[in-house]
């Protein structure tokens, strides 16, 4: 082979020997890179320099021989960071607090009025108990009838009674039906000789048909069972009945059964 010929296969060889050495490299390298990630990002031990170790292809003139040596790979930083990662809590739902309705403070008692202090100089006296007798013993010959009518025998018809008439022989002694005072003295035209007396308290008592001569006179105080006349006959309108006391009592006012005041 000629010298023209030398340096053409010079040429083709030199210049694929310099593909297939990059191709080493790359392959080289990619080892490196896969033991490198199966220590977890530590240094792999020092390879021996492949590339170096290559042995170098005859060239006509290739030049020095230059040797391509793989990047040392970096330690895989740690995925993370110096910034405190914050974790957003659940917002804590607070139950609404229900409150029990307050109940309205029992009402304090009412003090009772203190009772009043009495002094003793300021009781009232104690009122004696007030005595009524019956003013004559005798025989009811008419009872109080304001109600209904009653016949009277002395006119013959029918009218109402505002008292009692008490039968008793003339001249008995007439009695007063309890303590008061003489009001009156006098000789009425239609009940005859008659004496009023006022017992207090609202109460009068009538005493009528006595003997013209009675025993007391007006303002006279007198006692329950004092003698203030005699029995007679001289009511007109009752004259039919004979000797007898018409009595009567008035209470405020108003006629009141005399039964009821003797406590019959």
């Amino acid at each position: 082979m000629d010298n023209r010929g030398k340096r053409q296969a010079s040429s083709i060889f030199g210049g694929m020997g310099f593909y297939i050495a990059l191709l080493v490299c790359v392959l080289a390298a990619g080892v490196v890179g896969y033991f490198a990630l199966l220590n977890n990002g530590e240094t792999p031990e020092t390879q021996p320099d492949l590339v170096s170790q290559t042995a170098p292809v005859d060239q006509t003139d290739p030049g020095p021989a230059q040797s391509v040596a793989a990047p040392e790979e970096e330690p895989a930083a740690p995925v993370g960071s110096d910034v405190p990662l914050v974790v957003a809590k659940e917002p804590t739902i607070k139950k609404p607090v229900v409150r029990e309705p307050e109940s309205e403070p029992a009402s304090a008692p009412i003090p009772e009025d203190p009772a009043p202090v009495v002094h003793l100089e300021d009781m009232p006296a104690e009122e004696e108990p007030v005595q009524v007798v019956s003013p004559l013993d005798g025989e009811t010959i008419a009872v109080f009838s304001v109600d209904q009518l009653t016949y009277d025998a002395t006119l013959g018809d029918w009218r109402t009674h505002d008292g009692i008439d008490i039968r008793a022989e003339a001249g008995t002694a007439v009695l007063s039906a309890s303590a008061g005072t003489v009001l009156s003295v006098e000789e009425d035209g239609r009940l005859g000789a008659t004496v009023v007396i006022d017992h207090g308290n609202g109460y009068v008592t009538t005493y009528a048909s006595l003997q013209p001569e009675v025993s007391v006179l007006a303002g006279d105080a007198v006692d329950a069972g004092s003698m203030i006349g005699l029995v007679g006959n001289t009511s007109l309108t009752e004259a039919g009945l004979g000797a007898h006391l018409h009595f009567s009592v008035a209470k405020d006012g108003e006629i009141i059964d005399p039964a009821v005041y003797l406590g019959e």
